[in-house]
């Protein structure tokens, strides 16, 4: 891949954790008829278009948060994005951990499947550092 598709992959990456962060699309991240198909545990959602994306989003992910931790990978026709994410609510802190394969078409993301673990709880949260001994976070 070139520094050039290179630098585009890094800047949707860092356009995306800011929709993540913000629930508003920005400017060139999304073609205007992208796909997403997105997968939770024991569901799987699709949309298409921008307007619909962006709904999506806010119905599944109501409170605004942080992404404190993401990697990015250019493949031949996309990028591969690692990331997590943590929000308020009257519970607590919210965590969870996805995965996305995205295609590029025309400088923006086309296509998006996205693959999460599920929205652990305080409680979960809690059991899991209770129960398992991560060697990286």
């Amino acid at each position: 891949m070139s520094t050039r598709t290179d630098t585009r992959v890094k800047e949707l990456a860092e356009l995306f954790v800011r929709f993540l962060e913000t629930n508003t699309a920005p400017d060139g991240l999304f073609t205007d008829d992208v796909l997403l198909d997105l997968t939770v545990p024991l569901w799987r959602l699709q949309s298409r278009g921008r307007d619909e994306l962006v709904a999506l989003r806010r119905r599944s992910h109501p409170f605004l948060g942080t992404v404190p931790r993401y990697r990015v990978d250019p493949t031949p026709t996309g990028l591969v994005l690692e990331f997590e994410e943590s929000w308020e609510d009257e519970q607590g802190t919210w965590y969870c951990r996805e995965l996305m394969r995205a295609e590029i078409r025309d400088g923006a993301i086309g296509e998006a499947s996205v693959y999460c673990t599920g929205d652990w709880d305080p409680a979960t949260q809690e059991a899991h550092a209770r129960e398992v001994s991560l060697l990286r976070p």
